[in-house]
């Protein structure tokens, strides 16, 4: 089965994503919770643990650099998941909505090894979190902290984290109603224009300046960034520790 880039752009953009039952699993069935787990830009919960591991640089954070690796690493069978709902045609989706600029992901990494990651759709002044990764620890609480600090600094209205889990709510997810989720979604995807002749061009402004300024090879790392994070070379975790508490 395929999955046309195009349908899975209007379907985000109506609250609707697709899920697959295993890895292996030939068909695709689209979802719509009745409950949905958003995570408030200016709720998200930073312990004092986990800003120290941020500000202490013990990660390294890219963003679009190993969207490929981040997607399949993702898709892996674990000893706390087994299964998987991402099956082969999802990823060949999402694959295609990089290439045209829509998804994105959050690399971490220790030294040269890819540790941890999220990956998502970014849509206007919304990002749909699909899923997360962590083989070290924090790994993943480290990459969901960066994008919520890169997207308060790209001016992003909504996270959409899907469904609730324990380790969600305890970084401040909150869950709401569709109905509250639908206008929440509907304010952050006004002017987004996906009809039948639609080009499939890139996210937008948001997320160019949330996701473009990590996505800097290291040799181009010096370049000038917008004054909030002004810093010579690559984006440093105290920075990012000091956008998340400005309003924390």
């Amino acid at each position: 089965m395929m999955i046309d880039p195009l349908v899975l752009l209007q379907a985000y953009s109506i609250g609707v994503f697709p899920m697959a039952d295993d890895r292996d699993a030939q068909e695709v069935y689209w979802v719509e919770p009745k409950r949905r787990a958003i995570l408030p830009l200016d709720a998200f919960h930073l312990s004092h643990s986990l800003s120290k591991v941020i500000r202490r640089d013990r990660f390294r954070v890219t963003a679009n650099r190993a969207f490929a690796r981040i997607l399949a690493l993702c898709a892996e069978s674990a000893d706390d998941r087994p299964s998987t709902w991402i099956n082969h045609a999802i990823e060949q989706a999402y694959r295609h909505l990089h290439e045209a600029g829509f998804a994105h992901s959050v690399e971490v990494w220790e030294g040269e090894e890819l540790v941890g990651g999220l990956y998502g759709v970014a849509l206007g002044r919304a990002f749909f979190g699909e899923s997360m990764v962590s083989r070290r620890t924090d790994a993943s609480k480290v990459a969901l902290a960066w994008l919520v600090a890169r997207m308060r600094f790209g001016g992003f209205t909504l996270l959409d984290c899907q469904f609730m889990t324990d380790h969600l709510r305890s970084m401040g997810a909150v869950e709401i109603s569709q109905r509250d989720y639908l206008q929440l979604l509907g304010g952050a995807v006004a002017g987004v224009e996906l009809g039948a002749g639609a080009a499939l061009s890139g996210s937008g402004a948001a997320a160019s300046l949330a996701f473009d300024p990590l996505a800097l090879e290291p040799a181009a790392a010096g370049s000038p960034l917008p004054p909030i994070l002004t810093v010579s070379g690559p984006i440093s975790g105290h920075s990012i520790a000091q956008l998340l508490t400005q309003t924390s």
